[in-house]
């Protein structure tokens, strides 16, 4: 048996020795070793180099890459792409952005624009089975609500990280692995056994409610979720024509999912959908808003990985899904994370450079930079000329940079926001990678309107919906050209509405047979088949 190798580790917290074991199996690497001893990293693009999640620092030692390289101390490295090289003083810093486990801020608040009924979906028997969960589950953060069903009350809520995130940031990946031989029921139990089973006995320990009063459940999610859920194969909707394996209204139970808290008999009602890519989250939205009922031209946008559109005109419903990518949710950026405590959430440039940084509470220092701020960079960086259309850093104002803002190592350039702070950094690779997914949610929008025949001007009231537009500034949205040629006015943030929708569905049963009208009459426009997509999209590259 080889022994374990011991190392010294700068956690976020404070510092210790670890024993790093062998883990069996070919190509293991250091960030497969730290998952093995508790303690796992951001492996957002499922381990495989495409982002900056895993980065660590490697203080003394070297480390052997996969592909044949050898790094000596000190540099940075991803660890999910090689391994440590054996020797008696190695130590490695790990960032707080680079932890999976770094607690989330999830939006568990939505609006509703429609009322509604105290009638549950579920029979209730007052002491015996009065509590029900609405749930919704999401590509990176799981929230699970426990409703009084008597009064239509949220008593308690948890949330969490969908611990799928550690084996892949975003659906497409997951859907690949899923593919692989036993991975299907690796990521199943991951969503099951991991994530919701802990928030479920969470939220009723909590409330002091015991399991067995539960009498039911509706769960929203995108439709690659919602197959994760119930272990069903994903892997068509990874490929043309996209197919999903199912879409409608499904009834089942807490038995056939897995969940071992509530009662086995539990009824659990999964949410319909539209489409592969638009799932039973935006149609929960699309009622919780009442979108589905608007006389006017409105729009229904959540803005993740996967940007999800509906269109309301005229008594039709336009659907459309556009690839972000997981940019807005700091993927893939130099330093991006979460909205997490420490995140810079707000960046203001009240005058000239530096701007100052409005932090999320909780932690020590700052851990790196959220979407939010990234889109507040974006349109005050090129609104001082300090970014030229292109995302380029401007000739004259590198110049004028003080040194200490300046970053200039091998091929990278950019610039520190807080020239004390490493993790106030942002490369123009960086904005490269938020100018695709900004082009992406704007040329769906545009696409999705042109096809109705409208401008933004027609909009009556736009519901931006999911946690990220919670955080956004609206009008830095529009002035980036994320939002293009709306106004502050015709914005309405509306939360979680995931969640709203699945809460709606859960007190009043004449909720769901709502939700499947609008999913089947729902008509879905595929962008990429669109006459000017690729060129609007191309147009929405630049900065205003």
């Amino acid at each position: 048996m080889s022994r374990p190798q011991s190392i010294h580790v700068q956690w976020p917290d404070g510092a210790s020795t670890l024993a790093l074991r062998a883990v069996h199996h070919d190509g293991a690497t250091l960030a497969d070793q730290l998952a093995e001893a508790g303690r796992p990293l951001n492996t957002r693009c499922g381990r495989h180099g495409r982002c900056a999640g895993c980065t660590v620092e490697l203080v003394a030692g070297r480390f052997l890459g996969r592909d044949g390289t050898e790094h000596a101390a000190p540099a940075e490295i991803k660890a999910c792409q090689g391994r440590l090289a054996p020797g008696a003083d190695t130590t490695i810093a790990v960032p707080a952005r680079s932890l999976a486990t770094h607690r989330p801020q999830v939006v568990t608040t939505f609006k509703v624009g429609v009322p509604a009924a105290t009638e549950p979906l579920v029979p209730v028997v007052p002491g015996e089975s009065d509590h029900g969960l609405a749930i919704d589950i999401g590509t990176t953060t799981v929230v699970v609500s426990l409703v009084d069903l008597r009064s239509g009350n949220i008593v308690r809520e948890e949330a969490s990280f969908n611990r799928q995130i550690e084996l892949g940031d975003d659906v497409v990946t997951r859907i690949q692995l899923a593919g692989v031989p036993d991975k299907l029921d690796v990521l199943r139990d991951a969503i099951v056994g991991r994530t919701l089973a802990p928030l479920i006995a969470g939220v009723c320990a909590g409330a002091a409610i015991a399991p067995e009063r539960l009498a039911g459940a509706t769960v929203a999610g995108n439709t690659t979720m919602l197959h994760l859920l119930t272990g069903t194969d994903p892997t068509p909707m990874g490929v043309a024509p996209f197919c999903a394996a199912f879409l409608e209204h499904r009834q089942l139970t807490a038995a056939n999912i897995g969940l071992s808290t509530p009662p086995p008999a539990m009824p659990v009602h999964l949410l319909p959908g539209i489409s592969a890519y638009v799932g039973a989250d935006l149609v929960a939205g699309c009622v919780c808003t009442g979108l589905n009922h608007c006389a006017e031209p409105s729009l229904l946008v959540d803005i993740g990985t996967n940007g999800e559109i509906l269109l309301m005109h005229r008594g039709r419903l336009l659907a459309t899904a556009t690839a972000a990518g997981p940019a807005f949710e700091g993927g893939r950026l130099a330093r991006g994370t979460r909205a997490v405590a420490g995140a810079v959430a707000h960046v203001r440039f009240d005058g000239e450079f530096p701007p100052a940084l409005d932090l999320i509470p909780g932690a020590n220092g700052i851990v790196g930079l959220c979407g939010s701020a990234y889109v507040d960079f974006l349109a005050q960086g090129r609104r001082i000329s300090l970014l030229e259309p292109t995302g380029r850093i401007s000739p004259s104002a590198w110049q004028t940079l003080p040194a200490v803002h300046r970053h200039h190592r091998d091929i990278t350039r950019g610039v520190r926001l807080n020239a004390q702070n490493d993790a106030t950094l942002v490369t123009e690779a960086d904005v490269a990678h938020l100018l695709q997914a900004k082009a992406a949610i704007a040329a769906g929008i545009v696409t999705l309107l042109r096809r109705a025949g409208l401008a933004p001007a027609d909009i009556r009231t736009l519901y931006l919906a999911g946690g990220f537009g919670l955080h956004l500034d609206v009008a830095h949205a529009i002035e980036s050209g994320l939002l293009p040629g709306f106004r502050p006015e015709q914005i309405d943030v509306v939360g979680n509405t995931a969640l709203g929708g699945a809460w709606l569905a859960l007190i009043d049963r004449t909720v769901l047979p709502e939700m499947i009208a609008a999913s089947t009459a729902a008509e879905v426009v595929e962008l990429n088949l669109e006459p000017g997509f690729e060129d609007t999209f191309i147009d929405h590259l630049a900065l205003p």
